[in-house]
């Protein structure tokens, strides 16, 4: 686990830390003091502590010019015993909405497990984005945590979608794709 990193090919266009208005601005991150962990094992230092005991995330991307977010999350994602959606919306999410971000990429390929609890933060999500002409998408979700996840019914609210090949994309290029999906209209 220790060795899985946040991807970092996106440096260049934007980091997190020095974003005055991500909620990470000002982090530090040594690249040799291990300190988080999931499931008793190190994970690298490079992964931001979002507030939850088993979910971990790194903002790979916040274009507000376009209003979107790329996040990739790292470990167990528990709203039955954390509440990981609720920590997740008030204090990264919100953070981005207020300014002006509107959609957001959930890069979930490292989303060990899942377990839910109820849906009132997915729906509460979805409906302020749908307000403000907005979505969210959930990329690559294992099967193990799928499973659980759809048969929660929540896909309703944070659609999951498998798009493997999301680090050729440049941002901007990744965020067109997906909101050619969730914006183009659709014929019933």
């Amino acid at each position: 686990m220790h060795e899985l990193e946040p991807f970092y090919n996106w440096q260049h266009q934007y980091i997190s830390e020095a974003d005055p208005r991500s909620p990470f601005y000002g982090r530090e991150h040594s690249e040799f003091e291990y300190s988080n962990t999931i499931y008793n094992y190190f994970i690298h230092p490079q992964w931001d502590d979002l507030g939850s005991r088993t979910l971990y995330g790194k903002v790979l991307m916040a274009d507000y010019e376009e209003g979107y977010l790329v996040l990739e999350l790292i470990g167990e994602w528990n709203d039955a015993v954390e509440n990981d959606v609720m920590t997740l919306k008030r204090d990264v999410l919100e953070p981005f909405l207020a300014e002006g971000i509107r959609s957001f990429i959930l890069i979930a390929e490292n989303v060990l497990n899942f377990h839910s609890d109820i849906s009132d933060y997915y729906e509460e999500l979805a409906e302020e984005l749908s307000d403000r002409g907005g979505w969210a998408v959930c990329l690559n979700m294992p099967e193990s945590s799928r499973l659980e996840f759809e048969q929660s019914g929540l896909n309703r609210f944070l659609p999951l979608l498998d798009l493997y090949d999301w680090r050729n994309y440049k941002p901007i290029h990744l965020f067109r794709k997906l909101r050619e999906i969730f914006e183009s209209p659709r014929i019933e």
